[in-house]
């Protein structure tokens, strides 16, 4: 009983230590957030000095805005073509012969294993060798999110196809339904739950990324949030300001996560 309770209190501890290093420096974002500066004091007491610099700077909070909507517009399309390709793409990879889909498997895991400062400078060289075909801007950074993201799509969508039983698909054959209305009645219905998680996983990946961003935007002069924060870091230090949109940000995630967790425990409840 000793040696169960000494267990349980060191795998309690264990786990608390990690939620500790996982969520206090968020934590203490939120708190300094309302302290007014970014020497991390409260000389001044509480205050919301900083919430109310996202609405008194026209300058600033019209660039965060822009920066704001770069990087949804590149997460938004990029997401949605990964998980296009990343679909159609794993249905013809599991249809591949054993040795043919080891292959390729390997293959779609480069991206994932090599790190992203390689595929950003490699892309970088590309781009400039082939400029005339791809003109700075926009469609170049949509592009390599794309290319960053559907590995990704494709590992969350294989393990759900390959639960699949095969004999749904040849059924909606025999019952006269043509290969591409199964696929599409059949086989992409019951993948959906590894799609919604690949394209959720894309849009995370393509809204945090700050590297391949980096490298690729050129002197275009766009900004995404990531790269903004940057910018703004490296030439004004980290200003007061920022603790307040990370903390929003923050605040807004996680209560999307409890909203979404508690409609599906509902619906599980509903269903039961």
């Amino acid at each position: 009983m000793k040696n169960n309770k000494l267990k349980k209190l060191c795998a309690d501890g264990y786990l608390g230590l990690v939620l500790a290093f996982l969520y206090l420096p968020i934590l203490l974002i939120i708190i300094f957030s309302f302290s007014g500066t970014s020497n991390f004091s409260f000389k001044d007491g509480f205050t919301l000095d900083s919430y109310k610099a996202l609405f008194s700077s026209d300058v600033q909070t019209q660039n965060l805005l822009e920066a704001l909507k770069n990087t949804f517009i590149i997460a938004i399309i990029a997401s949605v073509v990964s998980t296009i390709l990343g679909a159609f793409s794993t249905v013809g990879i599991y249809c591949l012969g054993s040795r043919t889909k080891k292959f390729v498997l390997t293959v779609n895991q480069l991206p994932m294993i090599n790190s992203e400062i390689v595929m950003a400078v490699s892309f970088m060289v590309f781009f400039a060798a082939f400029c005339w075909l791809f003109p700075q801007g926009m469609v170049r950074l949509i592009i390599i999110h794309v290319a960053f993201c559907t590995p990704y799509v494709v590992l969350s969508i294989l393990p759900r196809l390959q639960k699949m039983d095969p004999n749904m698909y040849e059924a909606a054959l025999d019952l006269g339904a043509s290969p591409l209305k199964a696929m599409f009645q059949v086989m992409f219905p019951y993948l959906m739950p590894g799609i919604v998680s690949g394209f959720s996983m894309a849009f995370t990946l393509s809204l945090d990324d700050f590297i391949l961003t980096q490298f690729n935007k050129g002197d275009t002069g766009i900004e995404t949030l990531s790269t903004y924060i940057y910018e703004d870091a490296r030439v004004k230090s980290l200003e007061p300001f920022w603790f307040a949109v990370f903390s929003i940000f923050f605040v807004v995630i996680v209560t999307l996560l409890l909203v979404t967790n508690i409609k599906r425990n509902v619906k599980k409840e509903g269903k039961a």
